[in-house]
């Protein structure tokens, strides 16, 4: 189960040193504003797994689109060495 705080806005300005300190016993800080929570601060190692989550979700999803366009009579499927080849040809006409 996370670990949460709740800390207002002024203590980032206030006491910021603190907030850090306390984010390496809560996996996370909420910041609120006027009593309503405006952000939230994580740690460096939270925010590469949540970076690697979020990456991860945005393949999955991709490939669930590339393999419902199977189903669909409009798409034409084209072999993956005749697109390489295509990719290679246009980078040597390009100079590349």
């Amino acid at each position: 189960m996370l670990k949460t705080q709740v800390r207002p806005s002024r203590d980032l300005r206030n006491h910021y040193a603190d907030v850090v300190k306390t984010l390496e016993q809560c996996d996370h800080v909420i910041i609120t504003n006027n009593g309503k929570g405006e952000s939230v601060l994580i740690n460096m190692e939270m925010f590469a797994k949540f970076e690697e989550f979020l990456h991860h979700q945005y393949i999955y999803n991709e490939l669930q689109k590339s393999k419902a366009s199977l189903n669909d009579p409009n798409v034409k499927m084209i072999p993956a060495a005749d697109v390489f080849t295509k990719i290679e040809k246009n980078l040597r006409r390009k100079g590349l």
